[in-house]
């Protein structure tokens, strides 16, 4: 039997699976799932990925379609260097509202929704909403500072755009 080492980056997104399935089998009604996209279509800002999240991102880029992948390219393209807020992430499928590289997606995505920072404003106002009526008092919130210095060690933080601009895959 062979053990293969389980990268930092893998391990923190099965800590994240795990917070997310919890409270995600505790409240079948919660908002974050498939056909919910709002938090994608408000971006704050260009998102920004670790070396170690560019690189798995990248992987599920290269599988796109020529044509997708062209697309995703054209919108970060036209993000510009200071973009005003709110975005709409360039990788959403607009038409579904689906991610094609849901399997690939930052921890940023995987967290929202499941992990506050409300000093920064980083939560969901649809969650926060049912918070502040008490229908989620028993959720136990993910802590994003603890993610954030996790993620850390995964290398060079740069925004999307420059990693697509230093992707030899662009134009």
């Amino acid at each position: 039997m062979t053990l293969h080492a389980v990268s930092p980056l893998s391990r923190l997104h099965l800590d994240i699976d795990r917070r997310v399935d919890a409270i995600r089998a505790a409240h079948s009604d919660w908002p974050c799932g498939k056909g919910c996209d709002d938090c994608c279509r408000r971006l704050a800002g260009v998102p920004r990925l670790t070396a170690g999240e560019w690189a798995l991102l990248r992987s599920g880029l290269e599988a796109l379609d020529a044509s997708r992948l062209r697309e995703i390219r054209q919108r970060i393209a036209a993000l510009g260097d200071a973009p005003a807020a709110p975005l709409t992430c360039p990788m959403l499928d607009r038409e579904s509202g689906a991610c094609p590289v849901y399997a690939q997606r930052p921890v940023a995505c995987r967290t929202y929704g499941f992990y506050v920072q409300r000093d920064l404003g980083l939560y969901c106002s649809d969650i926060e909403a049912s918070a502040a009526r008490g229908v989620l008092a028993d959720v136990i919130w993910g802590n994003q500072d603890a993610i954030d210095r996790a993620l850390a060690v995964d290398g060079e933080a740069r925004s999307l755009s420059e990693w697509f601009a230093h992707w030899h895959g662009s134009p």
